[in-house]
């Protein structure tokens, strides 16, 4: 396993790993979504390039993620390279890293990443109507509740 820091060489292997990975998180959907390439979708290409982007690769890059602050903004693994443990490590790599509570976004339906969020002690605290590509979706808020010994 490798995590590092991203470079500009990394840009197109993350446009790829998002093309092929961000419909996913929309697969519970009752709408079908078209996808927005990354390159394309100027609000959320902001948004990342302005976080910490960290890669992990093992030959080639396989996942990427993100964080602003204390808010995950990205955590994204190509399809091949899923179930084997890379999106669980890119988040503790993550958490390590943010001071604090942390903060994030995720379709309501993504139930499967609810359920892994929940079990870092994320908590669903608001629920919000939002867009992808110009179709509604409803989202869930969640922040990390830290319990002090």
């Amino acid at each position: 396993m490798n995590i590092r820091k991203y470079s500009q060489r990394d840009h197109q292997q993350i446009l790829a790993i998002y093309s092929a990975s961000k419909l996913d998180e929309l697969r519970y959907e009752n709408t079908a979504f078209e996808l927005l390439s990354l390159d394309k979708d100027k609000k959320r290409l902001a948004q990342l390039v302005e976080s910490e982007i960290y890669i992990y690769e093992t030959n080639t890059v396989i996942g990427f993620c993100a964080y602003f602050g204390s808010e995950i903004r990205a955590l994204f693994v190509h399809p091949n390279a899923r179930g084997k443990g890379i999106g669980v490590s890119l988040l503790e790599f993550m958490l390590s890293h943010i001071k604090g509570e942390a903060t994030l976004y995720v379709a309501a339906s993504n139930y499967p990443a609810i359920n892994l969020y929940q079990k870092y002690g994320f908590r669903i605290t608001s629920e919000f109507q939002t867009t992808y590509n110009k179709q509604n979706v409803l989202a869930n808020k969640m922040e990390q509740l830290l319990i002090n010994d």
